[in-house]
């Protein structure tokens, strides 16, 4: 009896062996298009990739697109035309340790390390003069808020803003519900690195479909394209180091909650009510009360059960003009939002999203 499981264990070495050293999946011709549209630069010695597109003309608008976790900037591929049609310029970028950018270990991953590469970046394009409108999500909404401090607080090489759209991220802590997965790679030093081998496309589909609501479920093919894009260059590797965010949103909660509450930049929300990471109505509140004094801050709420087909994308737009007026050493007596909704499904934890964009304001001092 003991020998037959000695041969059962000689066995299952090597097949175990072979499992953990699965060879990433090749890329679809969607992704493969991505990515050949891209660039790269250098930050401190790694490759970052970015997409940079030139759209309408007689705008000056330029919008900074900020991926989710696990994902990357291909969350942005369904709405890029439209986008480009109403912007003068748009710009993606893949964080370190995600999509097509890489993703060294090991490697202490932090969120202010991210907000620097979005600021190298807008160096490097030559942009560090220019307005900004920043629309981040999820993982990228707490880059954002670094990037906002670091405005606020006017620190050297900062983003000059000129509006911040958030959508569905973990803004709060004390709102903040993460996934089981998500737990134990974050707070479990040991189990990690076994976890991180032992995530396959089966359990990374089930973990991410149930933050997409049961009514925006992505496609097999587009469920595939996130997996391809996270095992690229071995990114599961990364995943317990990535997610330390988590714990940094913690650490620093005073830091970036307080930039949202003394900053004058517009503020914009777009939040779908069946996440189940930042559930509804608990962080929708928190949000209002935290942000309720701003002159210029919108909310726009997605109806649980709108936008039923994933693919939508439905560009709509919607003019809001805003009289304002504000006491300081200029007067804001005038502020005129041109905002865009673009509808569509492409972002995980969208629960039926309509991506509310901001694309230009008119300032007049008195």
């Amino acid at each position: 009896m003991r020998e037959w499981w000695i041969h059962v264990g000689l066995i299952c070495i090597p097949l175990v062996a072979v499992y953990l050293h699965i060879p990433p999946p090749q890329l679809s011709p969607a992704l493969q298009k991505w990515h050949s549209a891209g660039e790269v630069f250098h930050f401190r010695g790694k490759k970052v990739f970015y997409r940079d597109s030139y759209g309408a003309l007689g705008s000056s608008d330029v919008v900074i697109l900020l991926h989710g976790f696990p994902t990357s900037s291909y969350d942005w591929n369904k709405i890029w035309e439209p986008l480009i049609q109403r912007f003068h310029r748009v710009i993606a970028l893949d964080f370190l340790g995600f999509g097509f950018s890489d993703k060294p270990r090991p490697h202490r991953y932090s969120i202010f390390e991210q907000a620097s590469v979005v600021e190298a970046l807008v160096a490097h394009l030559g942009l560090s003069n220019q307005r900004v409108n920043l629309i981040s999500h999820d993982y990228g909404d707490t880059v954002a808020l670094e990037l906002l401090y670091r405005c606020v607080h006017n620190r050297t090489g900062h983003l000059t803003f000129n509006s911040l759209c958030l959508s569905n991220g973990g803004l709060f802590p004390e709102t903040h519900y993460p996934r089981l997965l998500q737990t134990l790679l974050k707070d479990s030093t040991i189990l990690a690195p076994i976890l991180t081998r032992l995530t396959n496309y089966v359990i990374f589909q089930k973990g991410i479909g149930e933050v997409f609501g049961p009514y925006t479920q992505p496609t097999d093919a587009e469920f595939w394209d996130m997996w391809t894009g996270l095992r690229y260059n071995d990114g599961n590797l990364v995943l317990d180091s990535i997610l330390q965010y988590i714990n940094q949103r913690l650490q620093h909660r005073d830091r970036w909650v307080g930039a949202l509450t003394s900053t004058f930049v517009p503020l914009h929300m777009i939040y779908g009510p069946l996440d189940p990471v930042n559930p509804h109505p608990q962080f929708i509140r928190l949000y209002h009360h935290t942000t309720w004094s701003k002159q210029i801050n919108t909310i726009f709420l997605r109806s649980k059960r709108s936008g039923k087909k994933y693919n939508l994308l439905t560009p709509t737009p919607f003019l809001q003009t805003n009289n304002q007026t504000r006491s300081a050493s200029f007067a804001l007596t005038h502020i005129f939002l041109c905002i865009f909704f673009t509808i569509t499904q492409n972002i995980h934890k969208n629960h039926s999203y309509t991506l509310f964009l901001v694309t230009s304001y008119t300032i007049r001092f008195a």
